[in-house]
């Protein structure tokens, strides 16, 4: 029998699971490396390969925050305007409200994370495969700097709720534990997904890389048989 995992020790339970760790770093590596390459032409498959991932992480994110564990769903810590503004003028206060999971306000930060990569992820498609013409270029540019400046707006809350609830939160994202009641403890940390998630990405990285493979190598030898026909 599962019981809920928890450090007497030091008073931290486990709070996030393995997946959404996992999804949390890959998806922000995956943004930033899409950023990084989006003015290249040599970079150009690394680019759509990090887009791509994105909307497959965010695809997963949707349904784990349904059926995953218990603050890894939406219903856990997904709250309406009343209680966002309360939560922020506690923190205000310098008392702010303890949340064993995502605070409101960055539940509010979460989700426009995921509808921007996920709108992202799809100009990107759109722009790939030529269609919609210019506007849907700029769109999907416009909507990776609203992207990037909230992911700065994240950052920087999370360092102001690290200080307020005098917490390493970016070391909670890691390890998965926080101070809480033993009470709000997850009973597993569901590793089997993490790593199934993991292996999800790596083997389309690689199908990425060995299809542009076959593609550069089928081009060459048509290139050299036109050669040898003239």
């Amino acid at each position: 029998m599962n019981t809920p995992s928890a450090s007497p020790a030091d008073g931290r339970v486990l709070v996030w699971d393995a997946p959404v760790r996992v999804f949390h770093w890959l998806l922000a590596a995956s943004f930033a490396g899409a950023w990084l390459t989006a003015e290249s032409e040599t970079w150009r498959l690394v680019h759509v390969t990090l887009g791509y991932t994105l909307a497959g992480l965010v695809a997963f994110r949707v349904v784990w925050g349904l059926v995953g564990t218990r603050h890894a769903r939406f219903s856990d810590f997904v709250r309406g305007p009343a209680d966002i503004w309360r939560y922020l003028r506690s923190l205000a206060t310098g008392h702010p409200e303890p949340h064993a999971g995502h605070n409101p306000a960055g539940a509010l930060a979460i989700v426009g994370l995921l509808v921007l990569a996920a709108a992202t992820a799809a100009t990107g498609w759109a722009n790939d495969v030529d269609l919609g013409g210019e506007w849907v270029e700029e769109l999907h540019e416009g909507l990776a700097t609203a992207m990037l400046v909230l992911v700065v707006v994240h950052v920087a809350g999370v360092l102001i709720g690290s200080f307020a609830h005098r917490e390493n939160l970016v070391r909670a994202m890691v390890t998965g534990r926080r101070a809480a009641p033993p009470a709000e403890a997850i009973r597993s940390a569901r590793r089997w997904v993490a790593v199934l998630l993991v292996a999800a990405v790596a083997g389309f990285w690689a199908f990425q890389w060995q299809s542009a493979g076959s593609i550069t190598g089928a081009t060459g030898q048509a290139g050299v048989a036109r050669d040898a026909d003239d």
